[in-house]
């Protein structure tokens, strides 16, 4: 487009300079394509848009992608991560008291022969040279000795409750031998488990119930139970009951001291506030449900 571009400065001849030359100007710049505004949706288009997502979310393809996400995830899966060797101490602390104990009842030798595969196994996951695989076998391998002693007492001595401490301690040279070792966390746990038998005997034999145990174990199961609720009744005494909290705050403050000694006590801070909160609820099984013991 050609126009003209007016100049009214005057010149020294009093013409306007530029008055009348022609400019060229700059060509219209279109407009951008026009805007066409959306119309409000009703329920029912909202309605198909989140059919719509909800389809889509669950088709195959997102399925697959989910699980390739998840695998991902467990193939970096490492026990300390999220604690899973502590539960893992603490539920083997667990098995004796509620599991061994009726099964070597049941049939003493072949609970004790379970310590072979049980050891077997935490040798072969100790050897590993992953790390998270080498604590989970050095677990095993501290519990085999603890399965061990259990099951030599209360398959052949469970009636005779002074035999009780000696007999668990059968791997007691190992674990202290153990401690300078790379099985050093078997050595903890198997030592920590056994501090907590010691410390469960010591309360027993204070409050007087020790003498009870041999009727226990050796009365039809209507009168044991009688007598296993008896022998609950006497610790909730309120000199038995401050001997008892005695030895549970004694136990307590040495989880604190074995918290702060590193990774590996840790581990045996955790058996020992286990062992503390299963004889909590043996006692309460005892006085409530007999049957729950583990003794009947």
């Amino acid at each position: 487009m050609i126009g003209v571009r007016p100049n009214l400065l005057p010149t020294p001849e009093g013409t306007p300079v530029g008055w009348g030359k022609p400019v060229a100007l700059s060509k219209p710049v279109p407009l951008s394509k026009p805007i066409r505004l959306s119309r409000p949706t009703g329920l029912g288009t909202q309605l198909a848009t989140s059919n719509s997502l909800h389809n889509s979310a669950n088709s195959p393809q997102n399925w697959a992608a989910s699980l390739g996400i998840w695998a991902t995830s467990l193939s970096r899966f490492r026990p300390q991560s999220i604690g899973v060797l502590p539960l893992a101490a603490a539920l083997l602390v667990t098995l004796p008291v509620f599991v061994q104990a009726p099964w070597v009842r049941a049939d003493p030798f072949s609970a004790t022969l379970t310590t072979v595969p049980i050891l077997a196994l935490g040798i072969l996951l100790g050897l590993s040279k992953r790390h998270d695989h080498h604590q989970i076998g050095a677990l095993l391998v501290g519990f085999a000795g603890s399965w061990l002693g259990g099951s030599l007492f209360w398959g052949w001595c469970r009636l005779h409750p002074i035999w009780h401490l000696p007999v668990e301690s059968v791997a007691l040279p190992l674990a202290l031998a153990g401690l300078r070792s790379r099985w050093r966390l078997a050595g903890a746990f198997y030592l920590t488990s056994l501090l907590g038998t010691a410390a469960t005997d010591g309360a027993i034999a204070l409050t007087g119930v020790m003498e009870l145990w041999p009727g226990v174990l050796n009365a039809p199961p209507h009168e044991a139970m009688v007598l296993l609720q008896a022998a609950a009744q006497r610790v909730l005494q309120p000199m038995a009951l401050a001997v008892v909290l005695g030895f549970a705050l004694v136990l307590m403050l040495l989880c604190r001291k074995l918290w702060s000694l590193g990774s590996i006590w840790k581990i045996g801070a955790v058996a020992l506030a286990t062992t503390l909160a299963v004889d909590g609820l043996f006692l309460m099984a005892a006085f409530m449900a007999p049957r729950l013991s583990g003794l009947i």
